[in-house]
């Protein structure tokens, strides 16, 4: 008879297998800064310049001495003589003095002297040569000064944080134009079940496409892994178990999809026990969907067993394969996730002792962004399909109730 699971809570399950794979990490590699989105610094880097090198204007108007405005209003204007331009991309050739400005443009250099920086909107012109100053600045006022957004020796980049767009922009914008960053954890995703054809097939009666190893993968790339489909394997220990010796020694991961449960046709505990110390971790988690979950590890590689169905293989690997993979990268915040909160629009019932994890439409009415339960089995994907997001329900009540703030995991 096949022993009953032994369930952990998800919490319980994630920090298990991220301890386990705390001290592993894959290697680095150069890449350029230009191409570093979404990966993880390996090292932290710091300015060596001045941002912005000179002192700029934030407005087109012209640049002044400010003491030169004061008293101007709509009534009693400033007269102020023009006497250029500091063209952009130029360093300045214009020195004002007493009465005078030069034009100026939004990110150009400042006429020499000026200190300050008056909107076109509040002058008039007069002539080719002169303007009146309706409204005063102060010193300082429109101007971006040099080192105002960073200095020499700030830090920009720590190790362990993922590289945004905004990132790319600010290295770029400081001549750093290569990143030390980590590799792309491989991810071997291992398919098994005697239904199982490939998804380009056309499946007979009591077969069913492989569509796990491509939801899986696509999973994995947007993790920031590189997924490596190794194929389909029939229910078979001996050939479960090969292709398992085989992708331990080319990948950093290795993921089961089916063959998680407990009847005599699940055989990933078997195989996942035959590949190394300390194999099994846990097996079962107190999760719906996916609870018969797998966790494992050997030869310093991280192993998973994801349930069969497909809702449940993607819950789950959002849960825990995501933030594994993220760890191995070195990301400082493995976990993270993109929330949001919304107002339920219907009661989602539950039962206490598990977390419930529950596909979500979001809507936006009347300004208020609300949550739809989209209900359905765990092996019906089109649930998945019609949600943006996953609505957690706590191990320890009963259910949510409709108009409830909730907090939705956006996919």
């Amino acid at each position: 008879m096949p022993e009953l699971l032994k369930l952990i809570t998800p919490s319980a399950a994630l920090d298990l297998i991220l301890q386990s794979v705390l001290e592993i990490e894959v290697g680095t590699e150069k890449v350029a800064t230009s191409k570093s989105l979404g990966r993880v610094a390996r090292q932290s880097y710091h300015s060596k310049s001045t941002l912005p090198a000179f002192n700029k204007s934030s407005v087109d108007g012209f640049s002044v001495r400010a003491q030169d405005t004061f008293g101007a209003s709509d009534s009693l204007p400033q007269y102020i003589t023009v006497v250029g331009e500091v063209p952009m991309g130029k360093e300045p050739q214009l020195e004002i003095s007493e009465g005078q400005s030069a034009i100026a443009y939004t990110g150009g250099m400042l006429a020499k002297n000026a200190d300050s920086v008056i909107m076109v909107e509040y002058t008039n012109s007069v002539d080719t040569e002169t303007i009146e100053v309706t409204k005063p600045v102060a010193k300082g006022e429109n101007v971006v000064f040099a080192g105002e957004d960073i200095k020499p020796k700030d830090k920009i980049i720590v190790s362990g944080h993922t590289i945004r767009p905004q990132d790319i922009g600010a290295l770029s914008a400081l001549g750093i134009n290569e990143l030390q960053v980590s590799l792309r954890p491989k991810v071997a995703i291992i398919s098994t079940g005697d239904e199982l054809v490939p998804a380009e097939s056309d499946p007979k009666l009591g077969q069913i496409r492989d569509l796990n190893s491509h939801t899986i993968s696509a999973l994995v790339n947007q993790a920031g892994g590189v997924p490596c489909q190794i194929g389909i394997f029939k229910d078979d220990y001996e050939l479960q178990l090969s292709a398992a010796k085989q992708a331990i020694k080319d990948c950093d991961i290795i993921v089961f999809s089916a063959g998680s449960s407990v009847s005599n046709r699940d055989l990933t505990v078997k195989v996942f026990e035959a590949l190394g110390e300390p194999g099994i971790l846990a097996h079962g988690i107190a999760i719906k969907p996916g609870k018969p979950t797998i966790l494992g590890l050997a030869k310093n590689k991280p192993l998973i067993g994801l349930p069969g169905n497909p809702v449940s293989a993607l819950v789950v690997a959002d849960l825990l394969l995501k933030p594994v993979i993220r760890s191995l990268m070195g990301d400082m915040n493995p976990s993270f996730r993109h929330e949001i909160s919304a107002l339920l629009t219907s009661d989602i019932p539950s039962r206490s002792g598990r977390e419930d994890h529950v596909p979500v439409k979001l809507e936006q009415v009347k300004g208020v962004l609300s949550a739809t339960p989209v209900f359905g089995k765990s092996n019906l994907i089109f649930t998945l399909v019609k949600s943006d997001g996953t609505v957690c329900v706590p191990t320890d009540i009963a259910g949510l109730y409709k108009g409830q703030t909730v907090t939705v995991r956006i996919y």
